[in-house]
């Protein structure tokens, strides 16, 4: 094993971590074992227990869902600010994000023909709205953007509904974002999706959607999966389709959020930073528990409980609870473009947001020596069998460009295979959370950051070439770009099994 000497290059105004190494014993991990245990004993069955789940549900039936933009964030924001400076935590503010502000208005979709019937449908993120009397028109089905094209001369004027299957989150999820646009070019008057997800029980689920610039923007909207397999059965047997959509939605301008900060501010080195966070914003359906109060909340137990043990690491551990994460990431790249600048005190950062079910380890995105140091630090979390790291190609939407950068980045790996059964959902509610899941979480989360926080040295870094800073604007949507797409899918892939 080695122990890392790090030197500190300035290129071009860039901070560039250069790492050599030299011998250490492996004492220096295992030296951890009794405090991971107390972390753990404190969580599971002291005075920890059951406080991330707790905690959550005051917050989640206080303020409900919290979607950017909205007075019900900014009074949670309020509220998570006060609560945390009474715990006696250290640094606790706000910093400000411009985020958008899409308000949903009433919305109906209905079938007219061949039947009457009301169908359970959720207006996607930045749609506009119909006329106030609605849009009636015929219906085209299609499964894959393929086959619209191959229909395209039948697409004029009609309501186009994707009954597209859900074949991977990272695969599916194109339809949603760009289903409005693919049907406007061939002259749909508004599309419907079927909702993303792999099991249903008559409920829709939404999320954000992207319209290109330069194509017509179209009204847009997710149905159920039973209505959409209805609607395609119907029209393989002839029928003839007719739907009338209304969608009050409106695109305001934007408007000021807020990322909460708070922190224990490290005992040697508070210059450097262990970041550890979830996104506090959720859709405007159910009460955004699972997605991502969980997540945020575990986060905020790290301080507590390491507050709570008279714990005191080298370094400071930084909670960030991230704003406008729903609409594409905007408090983690605000945070990133004002922090930048002191990326080389950034050691790793941690982002949860995939649920926060039974755990089994982490996702890691860091070198070869950073990883050894990180398997190392999960072998002291054997006794609740959450050992295992997966190596990935990035780890999070609010932590997406630090990972970019160069910065070893974690997310929480945890048995969520029915994770989008509740996602951006009406059922996404307390129901779905379970105490004990989340203190084995937040035992992880705390070992995880406290260790690393404390450890004589940063973790390595390979040497980054200056990063591309049009690149990572590029990419400010990582909740919609194919490279995070495509990590959500290795994650289910190993929890699932398949």
């Amino acid at each position: 094993m080695e122990l890392f000497n790090i030197h500190v290059l300035l290129t071009l105004g860039y901070s560039i971590v250069l790492v050599h190494s030299s011998p250490v014993l492996q004492e220096d991990i295992t030296k951890y074992k009794d405090a991971a245990n107390r972390i753990i004993h404190h969580l599971l069955d002291g005075p920890a227990q059951n406080q991330s789940y707790n905690r959550l549900a005051t917050f989640t039936d206080k303020f409900g869902s919290r979607i950017a933009g909205s007075e019900y964030l900014e009074h949670a924001i309020d509220y998570m600010l006060d609560t945390l400076s009474k715990e006696g935590l250290d640094n606790v503010h706000g910093e400000n994000v411009m985020v958008p502000q899409w308000v949903r208005g009433k919305e109906s979709a209905t079938l007219l023909s061949p039947r009457n019937h009301k169908m359970a449908m959720l207006g996607l993120g930045s749609s506009i709205a119909t006329p106030p009397a609605g849009i009636t028109a015929d219906v085209l089905v299609v499964s894959t953007f393929k086959e619209l094209k191959q229909r395209a001369a039948e697409a004029k004027g009609k309501i186009i509904v994707y009954n597209e299957k859900f074949v991977s989150y990272g695969e599916t999820v194109a339809y949603r974002q760009q289903g409005a646009t693919e049907a406007a070019k061939v002259g749909a008057v508004a599309s419907l999706i079927r909702s993303v997800t792999p099991f249903s029980i008559n409920s829709p689920h939404t999320g954000w959607q992207d319209y290109t610039p330069g194509v017509k923007k179209i009204p847009t909207a997710c149905i159920t999966v039973e209505d959409a397999e209805m609607l395609h059965r119907m029209q393989k047997r002839g029928e003839k389709l007719t739907i009338r959509l209304k969608m009050n939605a409106k695109n305001n301008p934007y408007v000021k959020s807020r990322n909460t900060v708070a922190e224990i501010t490290g005992s040697v080195y508070p210059e450097q930073v262990v970041i550890v966070s979830g996104h506090l914003d959720s859709w405007d359906v159910g009460q955004g528990a699972m997605d991502d109060g969980g997540g945020a909340f575990i986060s905020w137990q790290v301080l507590s409980v390491i507050k709570q043990l008279n714990l005191r690491p080298k370094r400071t551990v930084r909670l960030v609870m991230w704003t406008g994460e729903e609409e594409g990431g905007f408090g983690g790249q605000a945070y990133f473009n004002a922090h930048k600048k002191n990326i080389s005190n950034f050691n790793l950062v941690m982002e949860s947001d995939m649920g926060v079910f039974t755990p089994y380890g982490i996702n890691f995105k860091g070198n070869t020596a950073a990883t050894t140091i990180m398997q190392q630090i999960l072998n002291l979390l054997g006794s609740i069998n959450s050992t295992t790291l997966e190596k990935v190609t990035a780890v999070g939407t609010d932590i997406g460009s630090w990972a970019k950068a160069g910065v070893p980045g974690v997310s929480l790996l945890n048995r969520n295979e029915k994770y989008f059964y509740f996602h951006h959902s009406n059922g996404d509610t307390m129901t779905v959370m379970d105490p004990k899941q989340m203190n084995l979480c937040a035992a992880v989360w705390t070992v995880v950051a406290y260790v690393v926080a404390d450890l004589d040295s940063m973790l390595p870094r390979d040497i980054q070439p200056p990063y591309n800073e049009a690149e990572i604007q590029q990419d400010k949507r990582f909740k919609n770009s194919d490279e995070i797409s495509r990590t959500v899918d290795e994650i289910l892939k190993f929890v699932i099994g398949t």
